[in-house]
């Protein structure tokens, strides 16, 4: 059975930081890459990040390039995600999701964790 379980998110001020992170469980990184989506309240899931060390890719949407960064623990089949200089539009729920690295192209996630809230405001 396959789960991704995040944590991390909460309330953070304009500027700070917060560390997301997703364990998972009955998959491999080997055989899925690692990504984080977010959803805005009304809006469809959008991709903030992916990250295959065994393609040698590393995506990262506009909006949070050079202020996102994510990392994976294969040892512990963990995937952060580190958010530095946070902004009010950031607020939303950020969701983990593996996508299947010989659909990778696809782009649509197999699987999803749960989701963790993110809200920046002063």
């Amino acid at each position: 059975q396959v789960q991704l379980v995040e944590s991390g998110g909460g309330l953070v001020a304009p500027g700070g930081s917060l560390r997301l992170s997703c364990v998972a469980s009955g998959i491999s990184f080997d055989e899925y890459a690692p990504c984080w989506f977010r959803q805005f309240p009304g809006k469809e899931r959008e991709g903030v990040s992916c990250v295959s060390e065994l393609l040698e890719t590393t995506h990262y949407a506009d909006e949070v390039e050079g202020r996102f960064t994510t990392t994976v623990d294969n040892a512990n089949n963990t995937v952060y995600l580190q958010m530095n200089s946070l902004k009010p539009e950031d607020t939303a729920v950020y969701y983990c999701a593996v996508i299947s690295l010989d659909d990778y192209s696809d782009y649509e996630p197999d699987y999803w964790g749960q989701g963790t809230q993110v809200t920046v405001s002063s």
